[in-house]
């Protein structure tokens, strides 16, 4: 009798348990990237380096081409934000004038290496008329 109601008090323990277990939110962490905060010393650097490119010619051609003057954008970029700045500053890296040619060129070719590869492994042939 007395181990039947144990076993009943642990059945009911164990049913409240879950029960309340499963009104929990699943909670996930992780660990993430700090970001330093933009300083002064940042915003120099970040112009410095927009202004590097806003130099060179076909860049400024082309600001010439939308009908902005150089003090046009030398007012946009006094009123843009340090986080602003420091990101333009951050994409710049990613513009290429005239695109990346030989990369897309070299990656072509090592699929085309590797198709034939396979192909000659698994013993078919490819014959070309």
């Amino acid at each position: 009798m007395r181990r039947r109601m144990f076993v009943q008090a642990v059945t009911w323990y164990m049913v409240a348990v879950m029960v309340v277990l499963g009104f929990v939110p699943r909670v996930e962490a992780g660990f993430i990237a700090s970001q330093a905060s933009p300083g002064s010393q940042n915003r120099i650097e970040d112009l410095g380096a927009i202004q590097k490119s806003l130099e060179m010619r076909m860049v400024s051609e082309t600001l010439e081409k939308f009908g902005m003057t150089k003090a046009e954008v030398k007012s946009r970029l006094d009123g843009m934000t340090d986080a602003q700045i420091h990101q333009l500053a951050a994409n710049l890296d990613e513009v290429r004038v005239g695109g990346d040619g030989l990369g897309v060129i070299v990656v072509l070719l090592i699929i085309a290496i590797l198709v034939i590869v396979i192909i000659q492994l698994t013993g078919h042939k490819v014959v070309v008329k």
